[in-house]
């Protein structure tokens, strides 16, 4: 059932809303990755201590989805969303101000703490407003976030890093943050229907319901490998480009432009196939897909820049295009009575996922003499291995359908 003041057009700028909050977190997020280069020599640190910097941010985000798994659904979804937001602006704004390691790492995690709740948030609310039946196309014009924040935000964030240093991309996503946020204030109707409803739990007991739910169990092991097949590889793309296939410094932005601009007519397309041909079957796909481009991202020799194009568009490619039917049927499997509880559980679920695959995969690899990155392809092969186990998983998650009841996926 679609929310009571949305028409068509309301509802879509209510979905080109939230796309442009995910845009500033996911880019908060994704910046930190290709600056790995500078990070290690301007602060003199390894890249396992690197990875501790990624993990940071997603195992803070993971542990703030629990806390807010005790209010999410006692507040307005619109209130908190602003609050968060404004309260993630000011957190990466201290990321560009941040004067060395130490103090970044503190950010960092405060901007965890409060981007992966929103992250929760801006999928509960798409969940709200959209019947099951046309989530597919929905999700498909949140997740063009990611497409438009490799397409513009990442190849912009390193020039700005480039020519005027580190700290100008975070400085930047904080302003554009506050922006957002008064936009959202003027466009956002009230989102509070959930409190209406008669009977509801207490929080403590809420959380109980939703992690007894032997379905949300497999749809937070589902969760968990979906963020766990790209963030062994993802956080040392760069690092291992630049070391071991030669990519230069320059050449970079390269990879995320031509990556967003083919996810960004992709993830249009997957979302439509999503509702036509079956959640699950579209998933199936994908995750077999993105195998490919993943493993062979991790045994890359020296190629030719185009040849490094190619590959690390199609891991682009297949890496969102997963998440657009994942994430319907991840949103679908939650208990109406409960979504903000459950997605937010579930974004802490998808943080630690994040965060340990970061770790591990810091763990894995290391340097020669040379300094050529050793071992990425058995991240490569863990990433991979992680995707076959959810294409297990994705048939056994069962969705509550508009007209009621829960019923197998398709």
């Amino acid at each position: 059932m679609t929310h009571p003041l949305l028409t068509p057009r309301r509802e879509r700028w209510l979905l080109l809303t939230i796309a442009g909050v995910q845009f500033t977190h996911i880019l908060d997020f994704m910046i930190m990755m290709p600056l790995g280069p500078q990070f290690t020599r301007l602060f003199g640190i390894s890249d396992a201590q690197f990875g501790l910097l990624v993990s940071a941010y997603t195992l803070a985000a993971g542990v703030s989805g629990l806390a807010a798994a005790t209010y999410v659904d006692r507040f307005d979804r619109k209130h908190l969303l602003l609050t968060l937001y404004v309260l993630f602006a000011l957190a990466t704004l201290a990321c560009g101000l941040a004067p060395g390691y130490g103090f970044l790492m503190v950010a960092r995690v405060a901007a965890g703490v409060f981007g992966g709740v929103l992250s929760a948030l801006s999928q509960t609310i798409v969940a709200d407003v959209i019947p099951f039946e046309r989530r597919g196309r929905a999700m498909g014009i949140v997740m063009s976030s990611f497409s438009v924040s490799t397409v513009l935000g990442v190849p912009l964030g390193l020039f700005m890093a480039t020519h005027l240093g580190w700290q100008a991309p975070f400085i930047g996503i904080a302003v554009l943050s506050g922006a957002l946020a008064l936009g959202a204030a003027t466009t956002l109707p009230p989102l509070n229907h959930h409190l209406k409803a008669k009977d509801r739990p207490s929080a403590w007991r809420g959380i109980g319901i939703v992690l007894a739910d032997r379905n949300h169990q497999q749809a937070f092991a589902f969760s968990a490998l979906l963020m766990f097949t790209g963030f062994t590889v993802l956080p040392y793309l760069t690092i291992y480009m630049q070391a071991n296939v030669g990519v230069l410094p320059e050449q970079i932005p390269y990879l995320y432009l031509c990556g967003g601009v083919a996810t960004l007519f992709t993830a249009r397309l997957f979302g439509r196939l999503t509702d036509r041909m079956g959640k699950v079957v579209t998933f199936n796909a994908l995750a077999v897909g993105v195998m490919l481009p993943l493993l062979t991202t991790t045994l890359m020799p020296q190629w030719p820049l185009w040849a490094v194009l190619v590959v690390s568009t199609g891991l682009f490619v297949f890496m969102s295009g997963r998440m657009i039917p994942g994430m319907a049927l991840v949103t679908g499997a939650a208990n109406p009575a409960l979504r903000g509880t459950f997605m937010a559980l579930n974004a802490s679920v998808q943080s630690a996922a994040m965060g340990l695959a970061s770790f591990v995969g810091g763990l894995i690899i290391s340097r020669d003499a040379a300094g050529l990155v050793q071992h990425y392809w058995v991240s490569g092969l863990v990433g991979a291995s992680a995707s076959m186990m959810a294409i297990a998983l994705a048939r056994r998650v069962r969705v509550h359908s508009t007209a009621g009841g829960i019923r197998p996926a398709v």
